[in-house]
């Protein structure tokens, strides 16, 4: 039996199925989201603010630049054993903190370079009418840059959390859930008997990364507030990170 005929046969079971069996896909793609998501919030917590404060009051571009070549240059899996390490020196449960540190590590440098960027390239004459009326400094952050900042904010983070979904798979090793990773590490264990197992789940990660990445195309799309022309669309969709 091949791997793909092992991976069908292991679809094929029933409790592969079961959205409250820890052996069913439903089960651990709702916990690889869960264990993402939280991520992601706590690093858009960290990094957003910062970074739109000082894009506001243009500050700060050498750090958002840095952002980007660390962002590239830390290796998940580096992170997660570093904090593992740490987690295990100072008797911290290993389990759930070094995995969940080491993602929200992964997810600041897009979401702050991202927010800085959105910032920095509005129009400054939206900016000078708002503070014209005034509006105070927080207010213009908050309701001017922001919202029109929110389609390159957004296309931060959803490079930020498909590195996320692909990390949670990674994470298994060190973490007892480990979402849809988790088929993959037990099916490493097997040998060859966990060939299936392992395809599954690595075909598993691959359409929820698919998913995710729709889901944030849609959120882009709709995010661009009423009345931008449809050239500042495009440039504020596509601008890099």
């Amino acid at each position: 039996m091949n791997a793909f005929e092992q991976a069908l046969d292991w679809l094929g079971q029933p409790n592969r199925w079961s959205w409250t069996d820890p052996a069913g896909l439903p089960y651990r793609t709702l916990e690889h989201l869960g264990f993402s998501a939280l991520s992601l919030v706590i690093a858009a917590a960290l990094a957003v603010p910062p970074a739109l404060v000082l894009a506001h009051y243009r500050r700060g571009a050498f750090l958002a630049s840095s952002a980007v070549n660390i962002g590239r240059a830390i290796p998940s899996f580096g992170l997660i054993i570093l904090f593992w390490y740490l987690a295990s020196r100072w008797e911290v449960d290993t389990s759930f903190w070094p995995l969940l540190l080491a993602l929200v590590a992964l997810a600041l440098p897009p979401l702050f370079t991202n927010t800085y960027a959105g910032v920095v390239s509005l129009e400054p004459e939206a900016v000078d009418a708002a503070r014209g009326i005034g509006h105070t400094e927080g207010q213009i952050m908050l309701r001017i840059e922001l919202p029109l900042a929110l389609p390159v904010v957004l296309a931060g983070a959803r490079v930020a959390f498909l590195q996320l979904v692909a990390t949670v798979a990674i994470g298994a090793i060190v973490n007892d859930g480990g979402g849809l990773g988790r088929f993959i590490v037990d099916g490493f264990a097997q040998g060859a008997g966990g060939y299936g197992e392992i395809l599954a789940g690595g075909l598993a990660v691959i359409v929820l990364a698919l998913v995710c990445e729709g889901v944030f195309a849609l959120l882009e799309r709709f995010a661009v507030p009423r009345g931008l022309t449809s050239s500042r669309r495009e440039t504020l969709s596509t601008r890099p990170a």
